[in-house]
């Protein structure tokens, strides 16, 4: 697995991602800074981190996704590349075209730092296809700004075609309490319409290892490996 990495002004989660996908493949991915026009040769996947791209000035990843890397990004996501976008990613996805919908201010308008309960709603993806379907995973969130919303269209189609990749839910995996933003379905993941594209407000990376305590998150990174390697 042959993994790029994009720093922005402002990602702090980069090196974090980079260690996830370190342990999963024994690979060193690159580290590609947003103003380069290509990323490396033989790339497999590009992730764009968490973060706070350009302080979030205008709207999160707004400035972000204008960068030249994106370019790149983009046409590396229409040959059918593998992208991962993780919470400020996600953000700099939804800005840049390549998945649908808006990412609003936390309904209780309020930043959420803390553990929170995934359920993976597909296994049919490069990105989930080491979980259970309906599997529960904890894995951590950190956002201002992750309150998923579509107009009604774009949300039943993401339902009916399955692109819903992960929905928050307490521990027995029940999605009908309260979210931690309000996102529109329990919506905390989606993938596009080819499912190589991943955007998702939650952060598997930084639940890679027991001794930060748990492993949920590293089904994704295995997911992607077992993928690249079919």
């Amino acid at each position: 697995m042959k993994a790029a990495v994009v720093l922005f002004p402002g990602s702090n989660r980069e090196r974090d991602a980079a260690r996830a996908l370190r342990l999963a493949s024994g690979q060193e991915p690159a580290i590609v800074w947003h103003g380069d026009s290509e990323l490396p040769a033989g790339t497999d996947l590009v992730v764009l981190p968490g973060g706070f791209s350009y302080g979030d000035y205008l709207r999160c990843g707004a400035i972000a996704a204008r960068s030249p890397i994106m370019g790149a990004v983009r046409a590396h996501a229409e040959r059918g590349g593998l992208v991962l976008g993780i919470c400020n990613g996600f953000q700099i996805l939804i800005e840049a075209g390549l998945l649908p919908g808006a990412l609003l201010r936390n309904e209780n308008l309020k930043f959420v730092c803390r553990a929170q309960h995934l359920r993976v709603e597909t296994t049919e993806s490069p990105f989930t296809n080491q979980y259970s379907k309906g599997q529960v995973i904890e894995v951590c969130i950190a956002h201002g700004d992750g309150n998923y919303v579509a107009d009604r269209e774009t949300v039943a189609r993401l339902e009916g075609e399955g692109l819903v990749g992960f929905r928050y839910c307490d521990a027995s995996g029940d999605v009908s309490g309260p979210g931690p933003n309000g996102s529109v379905n329990a919506i905390a993941g989606i993938f596009s319409q080819k499912r190589n594209v991943l955007g998702m407000m939650p952060h598997p990376e930084n639940l890679v290892d027991p001794l930060v305590g748990g492993t949920d998150g590293a089904g994704l990174f295995a997911s992607v490996g077992r993928a690249l390697a079919a």
